[in-house]
């Protein structure tokens, strides 16, 4: 809800392996260097008017509610458990 205007909400992971919450304006990324915080992204949401306005109007907070309902955890598991095995390669 933080995020003024357009963009995404990122869980990702960071170099440590940990995980982290963010969000970015625009269509920049934990990958980029024009994000504050960088990391792998293993869920994305994306904030952008377009992806809630037909169902929630102007209703981010709604919308943002209702995500959680057709979140796919197995999904974002898998990324998780496949960046973690990227990392190890890399160590």
């Amino acid at each position: 809800m933080t995020r003024f205007g357009s963009g995404w909400v990122w869980l990702y992971v960071k170099p440590d392996k940990s995980l982290a919450v963010s969000s970015t304006a625009n269509q920049d990324n934990p990958t980029k260097d024009a994000a504050s915080k960088t990391g792998i992204p293993i869920l994305g949401i994306d904030v952008w008017e377009h992806a809630y306005y037909l169902k929630y109007q102007n209703k981010r907070a709604t919308y943002l509610g209702a995500i959680w309902n057709v979140l796919d955890w197995k999904a974002v598991g898998a990324n998780y458990e496949s960046n973690l095995r990227i990392h190890c390669l890399r160590s």
